[in-house]
């Protein structure tokens, strides 16, 4: 038998899946996902001219749903968002229901955690290269649902909303993007061991 052959398989998970298999991990890895966003989101920053803040929101969901997969992602990032419309103060600056021009961006993060860790499952954060794609592809993914949600919700034209919720965040969005790039290759190269 070959050394290749004693090797854990890794092929089709996510990092949670290395973790003890119980519903009880699940429900606590759905549960610290959820928690992890929040506090993220409290990491905010106003930006002059925009009512969207810069957090590290970004990086907490896009890590949760590679590290989680794209169910317990998704379901992480829901349970954030339903907390947080029922009055759980732990949306960007501490303000919670589903009024806010950022709303969008919550929506969006929903369905970014899911490709994210539909796209893990598949290998997306084992090298750099493909970590940082599978990074900016979630990026991409909250701006296309956030940005048209500010301008209906604010009434500000495509441009306006494009200059106000897309252009300030797309440096800090790589600086995110190159963390991950980091941290998750890192990860599994280290338990790889």
């Amino acid at each position: 038998m070959s050394t290749a052959a004693a090797a854990p398989a890794r092929t089709g998970q996510v990092l949670a899946d290395l973790l003890p298999a119980s519903r009880v991990r699940d429900i606590a890895l759905v549960a610290g996902g959820a928690v992890l966003t929040g506090l993220a989101a409290q990491v905010s920053v106003p930006v002059p001219g925009s009512p969207v803040p810069v957090t590290g929101q970004t990086l907490a969901v896009l890590l949760v749903g590679t590290a989680l997969g794209a169910g317990r992602g998704f379901l992480s990032l829901a349970l954030y968002a339903l907390a947080g419309m029922a009055g759980v103060p732990w949306f960007a600056q501490g303000t919670s229901g589903a009024t806010a021009p950022s709303f969008g961006y919550i929506l969006g993060m929903i369905l970014a955690a899911t490709v994210v860790g539909a796209l893990a499952r598949r290998g997306a954060d084992r090298t750099a290269l493909r970590t940082v794609g599978a990074m900016l592809l979630g990026e991409a993914i909250i701006y296309a649902v956030g940005v048209p949600y500010l301008a209906l919700a604010t009434g500000m034209s495509a441009s306006a909303a494009i200059a106000a919720g897309l252009v300030p965040f797309l440096v800090g969005d790589a600086v995110k993007a190159a963390l991950a790039m980091g941290a998750l290759p890192t990860a599994w190269k280290l338990l790889d061991r």
